[in-house]
Parts: structure tokens; sequence; C-alpha cells
């Protein structure tokens, strides 16, 4: 029993530290990531535009590209945001196999602003792909095929739908070039709906500081520290297309990760900002609509490898219960696990403050989310390997392939 004991002891000790440290270290560095909302990335009124002009008007210096398969509850509402921008954008949305509206409702846009005097320089084409060439994953093609027809200085890969504030591509812009980085990425808000959604959002946002660190991101030497993002990755065209852009990731179910990762590792300046409300989507519907989005790309983080993800599974399992069960423990223990428990919440209240306002008291629903995101995982990883691949965007990627072109993501 005394050893039992120790070994209670030690591992009491240390999840308290582990919790501690990524609390402490995110209070401290969380508030030093740049906000998009501060006036400096916005023009004084009267101000001159520090955008190109070409016979009068401003020409577009970015394109952004809307790869979308079955999104036609979304689709307008999102191409519409994107054509109320406050600079002139360049707009290839692609319709990747549809078979319900999504392509009819992009193609009646694009009419009606080719139709639209008040429209000029914010153009609209739309690209249709019928069939899927072998080798591909639907996204990563729509979006290698959107990019060749590009000519802007910036490329923004988007999802079908995000929605967007009118001012938020030129605070973006503005503070890229102002900043000189390669690659940006805006951290998006949730439009949460139900108690379920807030939840497991909560915990997602707050595991999320425990397993990355978004202050090392403009750190060139931390080379562990890259990130993507499907909703909003801007990245400078010859930056894209000097990594081998997304032809270089034909089957990479997590092409925003792997995108992100190459260009830091080839040397590239990244940032992470934030910018509360100038990008925001409804992720999924409910608390098992998130656990079915996951199933996709939670194994694929461990690059299908079973004993990487076993691995990151216990340890999860033990950081998120050894402080509950620690409660029944004996003093010592118990209090361990209460100050565990503090830190856990302070990672909730930063989360909270700095991505999705989301009351910190879904701390209390924290054994019940934590039960969820293990129970999302094995799923992911059972459903791969029974399958042996991914469903995804109406087409089987088979497992050996996936495996084959998996490359790193830290």
């Amino acid at each position: 029993m005394q050893w039992l004991n120790l070994v209670a002891y030690s591992v009491s000790q240390l999840v308290l530290i582990v919790w501690t440290q990524r609390a402490v270290t995110a209070q401290r560095q969380l508030p030093r990531l740049p906000n998009l909302l501060k006036n400096a990335w916005v023009p004084h009124p009267g101000a001159q535009s520090s955008f190109a002009q070409q016979d009068g008007e401003v020409v577009p210096r970015i394109t952004v590209i809307v790869p979308a398969r079955n999104e036609a509850a979304a689709i307008e509402t999102t191409l519409r945001s994107l054509l109320a921008q406050t600079i002139p954008v360049e707009i290839i949305a692609v319709d990747d196999r549809s078979s319900d509206a999504t392509g009819a409702l992009m193609d009646s846009l694009s009419a009606q602003v080719a139709a639209d005097a008040s429209s000029s320089g914010k153009p609209l084409s739309v690209i249709h792909i019928d069939a899927l060439p072998p080798g591909w994953m639907g996204k990563t093609h729509a979006m290698a095929i959107a990019a060749r027809q590009s000519a802007t200085p910036w490329l923004l890969f988007t999802d079908g739908d995000v929605v967007f504030r009118p001012d938020t591509l030129e605070r973006a812009l503005r503070y890229a070039e102002h900043a000189a980085v390669d690659h940006l990425v805006l951290m998006p808000g949730l439009i949460l709906k139900t108690a379920g959604e807030r939840m497991m959002c909560a915990i997602f946002q707050s595991l999320s500081l425990l397993a990355t660190r978004p202050w090392k991101i403009a750190d060139p030497k931390a080379k562990r520290d890259s990130i993507g993002m499907g909703a909003f990755n801007l990245v400078r065209s010859e930056v894209y297309r000097a990594v081998g852009g997304f032809e270089s990731l034909p089957l990479e179910v997590l092409e925003d990760l792997r995108l992100g990762y190459q260009i830091k590792h080839r040397g590239y300046r990244q940032h992470v900002v934030f910018g509360p409300g100038l990008i925001q989507l409804h992720w999924a519907t409910g608390v098992f609509g998130m656990v079915h989005n996951l199933t996709k790309n939670i194994f694929a983080t461990f690059r299908f490898r079973i004993t990487l993800f076993l691995g990151a599974w216990l340890g999860l399992l033990i950081l998120c219960f050894v402080p509950i069960v620690g409660l029944f423990g004996n003093t010592y223990i118990r209090v361990v696990s209460v100050l565990s428990l503090l830190m856990i919440a302070l990672l909730y209240q930063q989360a909270s403050r700095f991505y999705n306002r989301i009351n910190p008291a879904y701390v209390l629903t924290f054994p019940i989310a934590a039960a969820l995101v293990l129970y999302a995982m094995l799923r992911s990883a059972l459903f791969t390997l029974i399958r042996r691949g991914i469903f995804w965007r109406g087409a089987f990627y088979p497992l050996r392939d996936l495996r084959r072109q998996a490359g790193p993501l830290r």
C-alpha cells in the first residue's frame, strides 16, 4: 500500500505542475498577442489609401479562395460578407462536387456582381469541379485549382461557412504588411447556440492552450510551434508557391496545419492574431455534432500512429481525471487536486477572455466535457482503423495512402 500512496502522490503532483505551468504561462503570454481590433490597423478618416491604384481604381491585393461542398445554407452569406469588405478583393468560389444548390447560388451571386456597376473592383468568379482526380483530397484540390488562377500578392484561404465583418480583410492586410509577416492566422469566433456547444467549445479552447503555445508562433526559433487555420489562412502568394502550395499536400487531411508547418519550417514569418467578431462561423450543431466533426481530424493529428495516439489519450485521461479522483483521497492529495482544479479554472478564464467569450463557470462541466473529448478521440481512431480509411466530402481515402503522405506537424 505504501508504494501505491507514493505513486498517487507523485502523479497528483505531476498533474498539478503541468496545469500550473501552462495556466501561469498563458496568463503572462496571451495578452502579448496582437489584436486586430486596435485602431492602428484601420485608416484614419481622410487618410490616403496605402493600396495600389491603377487607372483611378484601387487594385485588389488579395484573392480570397472559398472552397465549398454542399454549403447551400451558408455560402451566400459568406460570399456577400466578402463582397462587402472595405477594400477591393478578388473572390474565387469553388463548387467542389456539390449535390445541393451550392453551385447554383455561387453562379447567381456572380451574375449579380457582374451586372452591378457599383461592385467594380470586387470580382467574383466561380469554378465548378465535377470529378476528383485520383490521389487528391477534395478540399486541397479545390484550393490548389483556385490558387493557380490568382495573380494578387496575397491569398486568403477560408471556408464556405465563415462570415466576415466588413473591415476584417483591411485590418488583416494592413497588419500583415506593417509587421512584414508572410503567413497570418486570425483566430475565428464560434457561433454557439446551445449550452452543449458552449460546454464543448470551453474545453476545446482550454485544452488547446495545454497542447499548443500560440505565443511562440512568431518566434522563428520555435520550430515546434506553427499554426494553420482553415477559416483564415492569409499567405503571401510568393511564399505559398515557394513551399509548394497545396500541390505538395494532395492527400493531407489537416492541410491547414501542414501548410502552416511548411511555411514556418522554411523560415518564413508567421503570426497568429486575435480579433473577436472579425470572423465567425457555426462549426457544428450540438454536442454530438462537434464530436462527429472531430472524427476525421483527431487521429490524423497523431499522423495515424497508434502508439502516439494511445500515449496522448492516456496522458489526457490522467491530466483530466486525476484531480477529480483525488478529491476522494487523503488530505494531501485532496489539497493538490483542488489546486489542480483551480489551475484548470484559471485556464478556462483565460481562454474565455482571448478566444470565445464563454462563462468561465462552464469549468463545472469539465468532467463531462473531458469524458466526451476522450470519447471523440477513441471514436476517431476506431472509425479510421475499422474502415481502413476516412470518408470525407463524398469520397473515401484509404488509410495506407493517408499514412504514406502524412508529414510532420511539429
